[in-house]
């Protein structure tokens, strides 16, 4: 009898065959010593589309909305229908006596394999492989520890009540208000309040009127202070009145320290990288895009093994992975071994970094003990930035005295603040060469000495705007989504959530740009006229990043409970609310503005357009094609 092993992609697939001895290869699988492996590629089952379920639906028709079928059927994909026969094949096979779930160990992973499974219409039992590697060590260890696949029930109700509610939202609003513009406006829980996020910061930028304020600077001779207003909290004087005034009053004049102050600050190492702090400071450092870092990270995972399950937002460490991180360390190229001498110490900070608590379904990135072989340039600027960070988390502090001196003359308060490293500690491995600018020390000055202000200027400024998001600040606000929001219980539940998942966030700025709603202006990103008309005509309740923090505290809390019954309560009560939003969505789209309007688009877009134009009730013959559907099913993602 066999073991049929299905991984969620080819690459992961071999690798797992070729470990466990499975060599001989087939149609779409390899086997051998018992085992079949076979893959999916990526989705090959999904939720039946719209005209699928009913032939009317077609025809996009304001009349047939809201669409809210009591159950949405499964459909094989038709581009990959072959490699799901083969998969349905072996599943269904008589010598087949149980199935191994290798997809990603992650809510979409599961997903992917459960739908897979389901129209395959297999009674196999399951047993899941749960892994954060894909070194041949991690692949031994996980089929050793293989679970059943029932204690994975949880996370595959919430990923599938995930898929029904992107499928309910997404239709019904992107129909409706495609229907009411004449424009394809995909709309979605994730996507469209990421959209408002770059409108907003666009707006004010737009609306921003610069004002001019004034530097007043004090030369005392071996420090200069800056002015300091303690009544508006700011280090600038509002007018040039002021500015002369402040200038006459303290040229030449002897002034008092009020204040000297010395104090010696420590800074921890940083946690480690989860994806989304790895895009951001791949962003930061190099220009790339969230969407290329992730690429990066996975072909360092499934292709050279060099680094752990990228798509987490874990990071920490479990304990029990402080041996195999340290083993990995001393395995990493010879480059690194000058960082791996003191003050490096493989046991300092083990509380901080080793903390099952703060793990959740996947570790922190970090290198594994394998090796890389042969990088590319931008992939080995990724193996660094990991390598680095598991580094310096066995580093000392960054040690530095931070100074203040507060010189009072004529009236005024004069400061002057500096900080002088005194023990690199992880920046001597996270700095770049020169990328911390060094500060000259601070006199050592005492409380009411005198000094003189020997030259006295001020320096007209304007105030500046904000700066235009990027695919880091972009993520960051993606990921922190709610923080400002005033009802201080739903914004504790935000903390865990934001807009996305690490997985997905890169995707969704991707797609905004697919669609017309955002554009990159050099390594800016910045909405288009499309986006900021879709987002003035959007109900807040979509649009707002509070929607998507309660779905995904919600789902988050159907995965994690273990309680059948309880989840099953959960899961009825969300669904519900979702049937609710989706009428909602409609009803909106109907009484929507009318005095906004879209520019005409080309293709089969343009035929939405013509059904509110000239025969009204004939949308029906100019419905938009099936490839028109999946876009708008992509708002949701």
């Amino acid at each position: 009898m066999n073991t049929v092993i299905v991984a969620e992609k080819p690459s992961v697939g071999r690798d797992i065959a070729r470990v466990l001895g499975a060599t001989r290869p087939g149609e779409g699988c390899l086997s051998g010593n018992h085992y079949i492996v076979t893959w999916a590629l990526g989705h090959l089952v999904s939720l039946m589309e719209p005209d699928e379920l009913d032939e009317r639906y077609r025809r996009w028709n304001m009349g047939d909305l809201p669409i809210l079928p009591a159950d949405i059927p499964l459909k094989v994909l038709p581009a990959t229908r072959a490699q799901f026969a083969i998969v349905k094949k072996w599943m269904n096979d008589k010598d087949t006596a149980e199935i191994v779930c290798a997809t990603d160990a992650a809510r979409e992973g599961e997903l992917i394999f459960r739908y897979i499974y389901r129209m395959a219409g297999c009674k196999k039992p399951v047993k899941r492989l749960w892994i954060s590697s894909m070194t041949d060590e991690a692949i031994r260890r996980g089929f050793a520890q293989l679970r059943p696949a029932a204690d994975y029930d949880a996370l595959y109700e919430s990923a599938r009540c995930r898929s029904l509610a992107d499928w309910l939202v997404g239709m019904n609003a992107s129909r409706a208000f495609t229907l009411r513009y004449g424009a394809l406006l995909p709309m979605g829980r994730v996507q469209t309040p990421t959209l408002a996020l770059l409108v907003r910061r666009d707006r004010e930028i737009d609306q921003f009127v610069p004002s001019d304020y004034w530097e007043v600077r004090a030369d005392f001779g071996d420090f200069e202070g800056l002015y300091y207003d303690p009544e508006t909290r700011q280090s600038r004087a509002a007018t040039r009145e002021q500015a002369d005034k402040i200038r006459r009053e303290a040229q030449g004049k002897e002034g008092v320290v009020a204040e000297s102050r010395r104090e010696c600050k420590r800074v921890p190492p940083p946690r480690l990288l989860d994806l989304t702090t790895l895009q951001r400071e791949a962003n930061r450092r190099f220009g790339f895009s969230a969407d290329k870092t992730l690429k990066l990270a996975q072909a360092l995972y499934e292709r050279h093994k060099a680094i752990t399950y990228p798509r987490t937002d874990s990071r920490c460490l479990p304990p029990d992975m402080r041996e195999k991180a340290i083993k990995a360390l001393y395995n990493l190229p010879p480059q690194y071994r000058p960082l791996l001498q003191p003050p490096f110490d493989p046991n300092m900070n083990a509380k901080r970094f080793y903390d099952a608590a703060k793990v959740t379904d996947h570790h922190a990135i970090i290198p594994t003990e394998r090796r890389p072989g042969a990088l590319s340039a931008d992939e080995a600027k990724v193996f660094d930035l990991v390598a680095r960070s598991l580094i310096a988390a066995h580093y000392p502090d960054y040690a530095y005295e931070s100074a203040r001196v507060r010189v009072l003359v004529g009236g005024h308060e004069f400061r002057a603040d500096g900080a002088v490293p005194q023990v690199l500690g992880w920046r001597a491995v996270l700095d770049a060469a020169g990328e911390k600018k060094k500060e000259a020390p601070l006199p050592d000055v005492r409380e009411g000495e005198t000094r003189v202000a020997q030259k006295v200027g001020a320096r007209k400024k304007q105030t500046k705007p904000p700066e235009r998001l990027n695919d880091a600040s972009l993520l960051s606000l993606m990921e922190h989504a709610g923080q400002e929001l005033e009802d201080e219980e739903l914004r504790e539940r935000m903390k865990a959530s934001g807009l996305g998942t690490p997985a997905t966030r890169a995707a969704t700025i991707e797609r905004l740009i697919q669609v017309g709603l955002a554009e990159r202006r050099g390594k800016a990103l910045v909405s288009t006229e499309k986006g900021r008309k879709l987002i003035a005509v959007a109900p807040e309740q979509i649009a707002s990043a509070a929607t998507t923090g309660k779905w995904e505290k919600a789902l988050n809390d159907m995965a994690v409970n273990p309680d059948a019954a309880e989840r099953d309560r959960r899961q009825k009560r969300f669904m519900e609310g979702i049937r609710r939003f989706a009428v909602f969505l409609v009803d909106a789209a109907k009484q929507a503005p009318g005095d906004v309007h879209f520019e005409r688009e080309s293709g089969r877009a343009k035929k939405v357009a013509a059904s509110r134009t000239g025969a009204a009730r004939k949308s029906a013959a100019h419905a938009p094609s099936r490839k028109k559907t999946s876009v708008e099913k992509d708002g949701n993602k």
